[in-house]
């Protein structure tokens, strides 16, 4: 994984996904997981809508791995509730996971966990 401040390609599925500066979205076909990693804000929104728009497109249920997301502005939670609701309407669902407490602390105060077909899984992770 690239550290952040690298330009990074991931393979996402058939085609890769390649974005600048600390900021990867992908979206793995096969398993439906959307990674959020590096900084994500405003800057970088062109950047993960090739993904986004790909997760919109899966068959099942799509998790949102958080795990690596350092950073995030309000833009990628509009954009997370985007899908979301466009995701319900297929009668599928998102789960976000593994947010860093930084991260989960925006989710709960833009309030995206309480959108219908939005979950958060469990506790914080503990600062370390």
């Amino acid at each position: 994984m690239p550290s952040v401040g690298q330009r990074s390609c991931e393979p996402a599925g058939r085609r890769p996904t390649c974005v600048g500066l600390g900021t990867i979205v992908v979206f793995d076909d096969s398993r439906a997981i959307l990674r959020c990693l590096g900084d994500e804000d405003r800057s970088t929104q062109g950047s993960r809508r090739p993904a986004l728009a790909r997760a919109l497109r899966a068959d099942s249920d799509v998790v949102v791995d958080l795990s690596d997301l350092v950073f995030a502005d309000p833009s990628l939670m509009l954009d997370l509730a985007m899908v979301a609701r466009r995701l319900r309407a297929q009668d599928r669902t998102i789960l976000l996971r593994s947010a860093q407490p930084q991260i989960r602390t925006l989710i709960e105060f833009v309030g995206l966990h309480k959108l219908p077909g939005v979950k958060l899984d469990g506790p914080a992770p503990a600062l370390t």
